[in-house]
């Protein structure tokens, strides 16, 4: 706010001071124009004559005029303008390198400046933007290459002759398990896409969070089980403003995430509670934890940090947590500590979005 009264300010400054230069013009243009009346109205001359020289004159000095307007348009407007053209040329053709240098220093920028530094931002924007777009649609791409390979491999080895039962079993599961690797890389790819773009929106009211969270840790208990995993829960029933559907998302990666990295024989906690105005759901694990540098990008897309497990996932997970906690109003933080394990929480408002 400050920042665009100072601009406004400057523009006002530097319209004012134009105003002065064109009276200043105007009125020396007339002073010119009676100086010379004076100077030869004392020469006896006829008034045919005068008048001619009075034309003379002023012919001469609105032909300054003009070619020091031209002159100044030129400067001015058309060299600005000229620059800002090529510019915004050259970002429609894809080119997000263009910098504008603006004419004056900051204090005394006019509207040419300013578009242009707005310009150079919009530019870096784009730019940022183009490079994380080849970058999802590079990492989409391979992502789904790797499933697509592992379908087509073993689906050519079951069409081979005298392959045992076993054999083929393990086969037709890997195929099994690749599809729908697949499938929730595609699912998680149109729900991150749907809610970029607005075009799924939270439908809030007041939500049961424990029994929300209650659900989606028994949707784990057979695959915390088989893993050998100690699971403790700590769920107080807390009402809050919510979409269930969206919290599904959320606490189905957290979990899914507490289990594929806590060894056999680990723990995971999982905790609600009120604290003030916030309902706080923590997901703890025993696992590998990570270090500040991976965890200060968790939740950028197709970022894992621990590749010995990228077959059991495809980096889409947190993403996707931090976009529909993001749309939904709360805030997640993760503690991590290598070999140590990790804490997610989630804070919700009870009473607001």
């Amino acid at each position: 706010m400050k920042t665009g009264s100072k601009r406004r300010g400057r523009r006002a400054g530097f319209s004012f001071f134009g105003y002065v230069v064109y009276f200043i013009a105007i009125a020396a243009v007339v002073t010119a124009a009676f100086v010379v009346y004076g100077l030869i109205s004392d020469k006896g001359l006829g008034k045919g004559t005068i008048s001619w020289i009075m034309l003379g004159s002023i012919f001469f000095l609105a032909l300054l005029c003009t070619g020091a307007d031209i002159l100044r348009r030129r400067l001015m407007v058309e060299r600005p303008v000229k620059k800002i053209l090529n510019a915004t040329e050259r970002i429609a053709s894809g080119d997000f390198s263009v910098r504008l240098e603006p004419s004056h220093i900051y204090a005394k920028y006019n509207a040419y400046d300013e578009i242009m530094e707005n310009i150079n931002r919009m530019a870096a924007a784009l730019s940022e933007t183009e490079v994380l777009r080849t970058d999802f649609i590079a990492n989409v791409s391979h992502e789904i290459k790797t499933p697509l390979a592992i379908i087509q491999n073993y689906a050519s080895a079951l069409g081979a002759r005298d392959i045992p039962f076993e054999e083929r079993k393990e086969y037709a599961e890997t195929i099994s398990s690749s599809a729908k690797r697949l499938s929730a890389l595609i699912s998680n790819i149109l729900k991150l896409n749907k809610l970029e773009h607005q075009e799924i929106l939270p439908d809030f009211h007041r939500v049961e969070l424990g029994e929300v969270l209650r659900v989606s840790v028994l949707q784990f208990e057979e695959m915390i089980d088989a893993k050998g995993l100690e699971l403790e829960c700590d769920i107080n029933d807390v009402s809050a403003l919510a979409d269930p559907s969206f919290l599904e998302i959320i606490w189905n990666n957290l979990l899914s995430n507490a289990v594929k990295f806590t060894p056999g024989g680990g723990k995971i906690f999982v905790g609600l509670k009120e604290e003030g105005e916030y309902a706080v759901v923590r997901v703890r694990d025993t696992g590998c934890g990570m270090t500040a540098e991976t965890g200060a990008h968790i939740f950028d897309k197709f970022y894992q940090g621990d590749t010995s497990h990228s077959q059991e996932g495809n980096g889409l997970g947190l993403a996707l947590v931090k976009k529909v906690i993001d749309v939904i109003g709360g805030e997640i933080s993760v503690e991590s500590e290598p070999d140590r394990g990790t804490q997610f929480t989630v804070r919700l408002k009870k009473k607001g979005i």
